[in-house]
């Protein structure tokens, strides 16, 4: 397994603000004495090239104030209690989740920029969705070819768009259903074809978990490594091998497959 990219970013004391990306990584996260300052904090952390700051491996943070807000929410958070598997975003102690009806009509592009990898991310998204909409009879990704020469975040036409990036801070990132539409894309890097037993359908399955609003698994009191933050529900036990659980961090599983968890929490959220 290629064991090549990482970004780890942490601090110590009541909170701890975390950054590791979805790759084929072993590393651990690394301890600060003193919890650094905002200026220390953003200054180390990875932008993205469509501006986006990324948080928590493969999270984006739309803009300087979004991760102003991530900043003071980890600082003033202490570690939270063991809660009762698959776990959804919270925004305002609302459930991040798309309406019934955008649910079963989630469309998307895939971008020619990809080129040759073209048709091998048109696969790996197909593969992807199945899991999902396997699950539940209420999700449904829907891809419209036709948009694919124009697929961006400015295409009105889809809901979200698949693009490729170059970048050694992940291998793939994407978006929560509360994203404002500039913001909505899953970016992949060329890395995707080439990591070991993380296929690129699962890649793309843990990616597309988060455009449900489902968060990592791994930042769960249970995992013993990797927290993040509390702004999450449980909708299962604790599932050391879900999709959405970073094998790294404490996982049960090197192959980032889908869970029968992972089946019940999607059903939990968006109906069976």
């Amino acid at each position: 397994m290629n064991l090549t990219k990482t970004r780890t970013v942490s601090i110590a004391a009541t909170a701890a603000i975390a950054a590791v990306a979805l790759t084929a990584t072993s590393g651990a996260f690394a301890t600060a004495e003193q919890t650094p300052t905002f200026q220390e904090f953003s200054g180390s952390t990875y932008q993205d090239t469509d501006g986006q700051f990324i948080v928590n491996g493969d999270e984006p943070a739309g803009s300087k104030g979004d991760l102003r807000q991530f900043y003071d929410s980890m600082v003033a958070s202490p570690k939270h209690v063991a809660e009762d598997g698959l776990i959804v975003n919270r925004v305002n102690g609302v459930d991040d989740k798309w309406s019934a009806a955008t649910a079963l009509n989630l469309t998307y592009c895939v971008s020619t920029t990809f080129g040759s990898n073209h048709a091998g991310i048109v696969n790996a998204m197909a593969g992807g969705t199945a899991l999902w909409e396997n699950a539940s009879s209420k999700v449904n990704f829907v891809y419209v070819s036709s948009q694919n020469g124009s697929c961006n975040t400015s295409n009105n036409n889809v809901v979200f768009s698949v693009q490729p990036v170059n970048t050694n801070q992940y291998i793939a990132r994407a978006f929560f259903p509360s994203t404002k539409k500039s913001s909505r894309n899953i970016l992949v890097d060329d890395s995707i074809f080439t990591s070991g037993s993380w296929t690129p359908a699962n890649i793309i399955g843990h990616e597309l978990g988060h455009t449900l609003g489902f968060r990592h698994e791994h930042t769960r009191p249970e995992s013993g490594t990797c927290f993040e933050d509390n702004n999450w529900r449980a909708l299962t036990p604790y599932d050391s091998v879900s999709i959405m659980h970073y094998p790294q961090c404490n996982g049960g599983s090197a192959n980032l497959t889908f869970s029968s968890y992972d089946a019940v929490g999607v059903r939990a959220v968006y109906g069976s």
